[in-house]
């Protein structure tokens, strides 16, 4: 439960709540039935318990509370599709650990500012029992595993998607942004041959080549632009979008800082660009890591004891000077790996299990780790290099893509629990509540 925020802690602690109030929504606690959900009742306890958690919310949130027929009947709903969900994702198999849960306690603790005791202690003064919290908590996991194993498997987002979002929803922000540009233009004569045009062509993309390679751009400007900004090193300025050529304006709005443009082609010739800053443009500064991995695995055979003791002489072979490429191949069980002498190439935040990045995080250039055990089986891991990368447009993208699945999810998950309620048994018992 990797979403949870201060509302839904809220509104949990709001669902503990009982119901005392002598006002006119008040009603006796009897344990009737008020209605039979498939295989499954809702007490007339359980809905006085939730009717209260949101009338104390509405109140809380100075809202001006409805007939007391319309929260009954409408509480009554949510536990009917809370009821439908829970059922469905027994029958499907989802499976939440107590690991799953207490990492969700956790999360929910750190977003209120708390540690896990101090969280504890706020439940209790809110006079709730922490086990009940936890089941909740639970609940709530299985039902969003539910939702994805439904309906996040069948949401697919096109690139095409992406693009339209990015270019229909930033551009109200593009205004703000400015951008410090390098520029050289490779000339075509007017009247230019056919020829003439693609030998310059070439010219441009040598000049490019040179470039990506790490000639300094405004040497080259000054040797080989026809631009009358060539003595200043090819550099136009700070300028934003609408001050930008309408010719580079899409290119710009794509680059990174640093990168060099593709030739971009006008009546006057082949012009390069150089992002060479930026200003409201959020950077996102990720650090890749080369490494490389021996696993050995566990089964009847090889217990975890043993498999940390070969894992132990071979980091000490290692040590002593044998290469760690030659160990990988004839002892690590990764075939995908082991061919290329145990190397993982460059790795991103957030590609591998979370105890392998943990301790590949936590080792220096060239050292070695101890023993580390994921899901896999257990591995020793050597950091050959790091570097740092400007992600922000890879980030952008799956900002976008991410916010356009959620959308799609929100759509799709209301007409799948639309469907699921029309289509399952559901008997009210409660006479003021029937369905009309």
């Amino acid at each position: 439960m990797d979403r949870v925020s201060r509302n839904i802690f809220s509104l949990m602690l709001g669902a503990m709540l009982i119901f005392l109030s002598s006002n006119s929504l008040a009603i006796e606690k009897l344990d009737s039935i008020v209605a039979v959900v498939e295989d499954d009742i809702i007490l007339e306890s359980e809905l006085a318990v939730e009717v209260s958690a949101i009338v104390t919310k509405l109140r809380a949130n100075g809202v001006q509370l409805p007939p007391e027929q319309v929260i009954f009947k409408q509480v009554l709903e949510r536990l009917i599709i809370e009821k439908l969900q829970s059922q469905l994702a027994k029958k499907a198999g989802v499976n939440v650990t107590d690991e799953m849960v207490n990492s969700s306690l956790v999360t929910i603790a750190k977003q209120n500012g708390m540690s896990m005791e101090e969280f504890r202690g706020e439940l209790k003064k809110e006079k709730m029992d922490f086990a009940a919290f936890k089941e909740n908590v639970r609940k709530e996991i299985v039902i969003n595993q539910l939702r994805n194993h439904e309906i996040g498997g069948r949401i697919k987002v096109s690139d095409q998607e992406v693009q339209h979002y990015l270019d229909t929803q930033l551009s109200a922000e593009e205004i703000k942004v400015k951008y410090f540009l390098g520029h050289i233009l490779i000339a075509v004569p007017e009247g230019a041959s056919a020829q003439a045009i693609q030998t310059e062509k070439v010219d441009a993309h040598k000049v490019i080549e040179q470039l990506r390679a790490g000639a300094d751009f405004k040497k080259m400007a000054v040797s080989v632009s026809d631009d009358a900004n060539a003595l200043e090193g090819g550099e136009l300025g700070w300028r934003t979008l609408n001050q930008i050529p309408t010719l580079f304006v899409d290119v710009v709005k794509k680059m990174n800082k640093g990168e060099i443009s593709e030739p971009i082609r006008s009546p006057g010739g082949f012009h390069i660009l150089k992002l060479l800053d930026s200003t409201g443009v959020e950077q996102h500064i990720i650090t890749e890591t080369h490494v490389r991995h021996i696993l050995i695995k566990t089964n009847e055979l090889i217990n975890d004891e043993e498999a940390q003791k070969r894992l132990a002489i071979i980091e000490g072979r290692v040590v002593d000077g044998d290469d760690f490429a030659i160990l990988a191949k004839a002892n690590s069980d990764d075939p995908g790996s082991a061919v290329k002498g145990g190397d993982l190439g460059w790795v991103v935040p957030g590609l591998l299990v979370p105890p392998f990045e943990k301790a590949m995080s936590e080792l220096a250039v060239n050292d070695i780790s101890d023993p580390v055990q994921t899901q896999f089986g257990w591995h020793i891991i050597q950091v050959l290099e790091r570097r740092s990368k400007d992600n922000s447009k890879e980030h952008e993208l799956e900002q976008a893509r991410d916010e356009i699945r959620q959308r799609k999810i929100e759509e799709e998950t209301e007409l799948w629990l639309r469907r699921l309620r029309d289509e399952s048994y559901v008997d009210i018992r409660l006479g003021s509540l029937k369905d009309e």
